[in-house]
């Protein structure tokens, strides 16, 4: 059995259903596959923080999805930092909530839905179907034990980390990002928790580094006594070891006792920079299929959102003029990067910084450094620091400078990377350039943190 329509979209997440709506909405042909039922569609576990709450693409606006924000007094971070007996209360820029991930993933699918896209779940893809020259033109797919080919001008994986699609696709003739490996991946698991007092921190995300590993546990409130309880934690390190890590803090932290658990979730995301490329011919990848996640925080849904948006926004061009070549999508690529994603790529600096860096010492350094500061490196990829806030630090820092020091030269080469990525190329002739010029100043990043390289 085969199907025809002008896009086919490859899972019903953020990115997924923002593509399907602006897509759909101008009157094209858009089918949804999920591989979940239509009851499950939108259940994944995520830490329910979205940051950049205020700003949402216009073909599924806010005030339809607001009906899931739970909680929209939280206003800054609370870092827990247990080596250093303190706490650090970090601002975070712009309008911050809570949300109820499920609640929100129905949503965004009605959303998709009104806007005139077509759901098709129990569908689980099997395969790509692409012709000689490397054309994508649609999935294979299975319901039911009947399989079914799905024909499209344009395919959209947003199907997640670590994307099937992207493993069927032959990708030699496309600039498509193949440079991906586990361990550039991060794994997630969260509790729903419900306690019986009010916690004090309803107003704050919690943030705590874990014991055994390169990770952290995370208490966000949806309300004052629903708790999203959580940890995230580097691919290569042993998942059940870091689970009893959250349990055992959970035990010992007495706002959460008699609390009940009524979810427990858990999934795999990036923490990387995003692809450098996520187009080939007659395909597009978003959401956290393309590395489209804040890899110090692990936050995409706005992110994922408006990746949806261009890649929609592409598509409809690409049909329009009959034109689906990688050469007719790079726009995608290139909104994404002037959006969102050098930004992205220059927080990963610091990620690659904190691999090199015993967990006590890096707790120590941030227990000392100025919190604004900390917040505007954390969600902009950089930050401005005068000579009075300088001596100020080093003064406060004088037990760490020597990571302090490290910390500024990671700082200055974060910088080079972002004005870099400002000169991302305009069409894929020029990617391979512009990735060797990059590519040196990751050979300083390495040289400087001492990291093991990650790409």
């Amino acid at each position: 059995m085969s199907e025809q329509f002008d896009m086919v979209v490859v899972g019903a997440g953020t990115s997924g259903c923002y593509a399907a709506a602006t897509v759909a909405r101008e009157g094209f042909d858009v089918a949804v596959i999920e591989r979940k039922n239509e009851e499950e569609a939108g259940h994944i576990a995520c830490g329910d923080a979205l940051k950049g709450a205020d700003a949402f693409p216009e073909a599924i606006p806010k005030e339809r999805i607001e009906p899931a924000f739970t909680n929209t007094g939280v206003d800054h971070g609370r870092f827990e930092i247990p080596q250093e007996d303190t706490v650090l209360e970090i601002p975070v820029p712009g309008e911050l909530a809570v949300i109820d991930r499920w609640k929100y993933g129905r949503l965004i699918i009605e959303g998709a839905k009104a806007a005139g896209a077509e759901f098709h779940y129990d569908t689980v893809v099997q395969d790509v179907t692409q012709e000689n020259d490397g054309r994508v033109t649609g999935v294979r797919a299975k319901k039911n034990g009947d399989v079914i080919e799905y024909e499209s001008d344009i395919v959209i994986d947003a199907a997640g980390s670590m994307s099937l699609l992207q493993d069927k696709t032959d990708f030699s003739g496309a600039t498509f990002d193949t440079n991906v490996t586990y361990s550039q991946f991060c794994s997630a698991y969260r509790e729903i928790v419900h306690v019986e007092e009010p916690v004090e921190w309803d107003d704050a995300l919690v943030f705590k580094p874990t014991d055994r590993a390169a990770g952290y546990l995370w208490y966000f409130p949806r309300t004052s006594t629903e708790i999203n309880a959580g940890l995230g934690f580097q691919m290569n390190e042993e998942p059940m070891e870091l689970v009893d890590d959250l349990k055992h803090d959970l035990r010992n932290r007495p706002e959460f006792e008699g609390a009940t658990v009524t979810d427990k979730l858990g999934a795999a995301l990036p923490t990387r920079r995003p692809y450098d490329s996520a187009t080939a011919h007659g395909y597009m990848a978003v959401g956290d299929a393309a590395g489209h996640v804040n890899p110090t925080t692990g936050g995409g849904i706005a992110g994922a959102a408006y990746a949806g948006k261009y890649a929609g926004e592409q598509a409809i061009e690409a049909i329009e003029t009959g034109d689906t070549s990688e050469h007719a999508l790079w726009e995608y690529n290139r909104k994404v990067m002037d959006h969102f994603g050098a930004r992205y790529a220059g927080l990963d600096i610091y990620n690659i910084f904190t691999t090199a860096v015993d967990v006590d010492d890096l707790m120590g350094m941030l227990g000392a450094l100025p919190a604004e500061k900390l917040s505007e490196a954390l969600y902009s990829g950089s930050a401005s620091i005068g000579t009075k806030l300088k001596l100020q630090t080093a003064l406060d820092a004088r037990n760490h400078w020597r990571l302090v020091y490290d910390l500024y030269k990671t700082k200055r080469l974060a910088d080079k990377l972002l004005d870099h990525y400002e000169h991302y190329p305009t069409d894929p002739r020029g990617l391979a350039a512009w990735q060797d010029v990059r590519d040196d100043l990751m050979d300083d990043v390495y040289a400087t943190t001492g990291a093991v390289p990650k790409y």
